[in-house]
């Protein structure tokens, strides 16, 4: 009988064979497995297991969050990257700078997690409702805004310490949520709602609907009048009336549209796999992009001009963006 690390050799009779062919099958006659690319690829601070959903940046860092825990910071533009450590296997589902520099994350279990402007320690502050939470956001004067189930909105003036809570008592859930400035905001949602505030967030009215009951999983508003959302099918609407009325806009992919980024005068979407859209006189021409079946959700314009985006399975690109994209502001209206 063969000992493990042998395998039988030259011709034997029938019998023979199978009898050491179990034996094989038993013992094993294959050479040692190789590991050292597995211990390689763990040691990164990119896991192919990462599926990033929110970038933010100050002036110090570039700060990623994404699944089960993952939380990563960038002192040199996206080039290293360090893995945070912090208490929790919850998904972050958005990320935002504030003011101040420091930063704001939500988690699938509802907690708000407040990261220093080095993004290297973070504390969690549990939100009271019991609704489930979707987006959070910084406010221009500080505070710290949450949006989620039931048109459910939740705010602190005091980083944490207290909350207040407010809803339209409307069974829908807000999917995006921004300030305009420190009394103006505006929050879409599912069945297409459009909901405004010029208080700071004291009273919420509805501003509008999107046709058809879209639902919008990106927004971004340029002012108080106008503004974009993307969804499915690579459909994005405009409005210039503050969210009365909709437009479609043109576009050259029917991949989801998961994310905006506003980089100085110029608009970019980004979408399934590895979609990148540049708006261009009313139009939303993609960009050319490596064929990855990933999506991208969201992303932030460098110091150097390059767009920095990432997704899904540790996905994440640097491109160069065209120097008219920048040079003037070409969306149109």
């Amino acid at each position: 009988m063969p000992y493990a690390s042998e395998c039988p050799r030259g011709i034997f009779p029938s019998s023979i064979a199978i009898a050491g062919l179990s034996a094989m099958l038993l013992t094993g006659c294959e050479a040692p497995l190789n590991l050292d690319a597995v211990r390689e690829q763990s040691q990164q601070a990119i896991q192919r297991t990462d599926f990033f959903q929110s970038v933010a940046q100050n002036d110090q860092v570039v700060a990623m969050a994404g699944n089960t825990g993952a939380l990563l910071v960038s002192q040199n533009g996206g080039r290293d990257w360090q893995r945070i450590s912090v208490p929790t296997n919850e998904s972050f589902l958005s990320l935002d700078t504030c003011p101040d520099g420091s930063f704001i994350a939500l988690t699938f279990d509802n907690q708000v997690w407040h990261g220093t402007a080095t993004g290297t320690e973070w504390t969690p502050h549990k939100l009271p409702s019991q609704e489930q939470m979707m987006t959070a956001t910084c406010a221009p004067d500080g505070s710290w805004w949450a949006g989620g189930s039931f048109t459910t909105l939740q705010s602190s003036f005091d980083q944490g310490a207290t909350w207040n809570e407010t809803t339209l008592n409307e069974d829908a859930i807000l999917t995006n949520l921004q300030f305009l400035d420190t009394d103006t905001a505006i929050a879409t949602g599912e069945y297409g709602l459009v909901l405004r505030t010029e208080d700071g967030g004291q009273t919420w009215d509805y501003a509008g609907y999107l046709p058809d009951e879209f639902y919008p999983h990106s927004a971004h508003f340029e002012s108080s009048d106008e503004g974009w959302v993307g969804g499915l099918n690579g459909f994005i609407y405009h409005t210039t009336d503050g969210g009365e009325s909709w437009d479609r806009q043109a576009t050259d992919t029917s991949m989801p549209v998961f994310g905006f980024i506003d980089a100085d005068g110029a608009l970019f979407a980004l979408g399934d796999n590895a979609t990148v859209l540049t708006l261009q006189n009313d139009q939303w021409q993609s960009l050319e992009t490596p064929n990855q079946p990933l999506y991208l959700r969201d992303g932030v314009l460098l110091e150097n001009r390059q767009l920095l985006v990432a997704g899904g399975r540790g996905l994440l690109l640097h491109l160069d963006i065209p120097v008219a994209n920048l040079a003037s502001n070409n969306r149109g209206n």
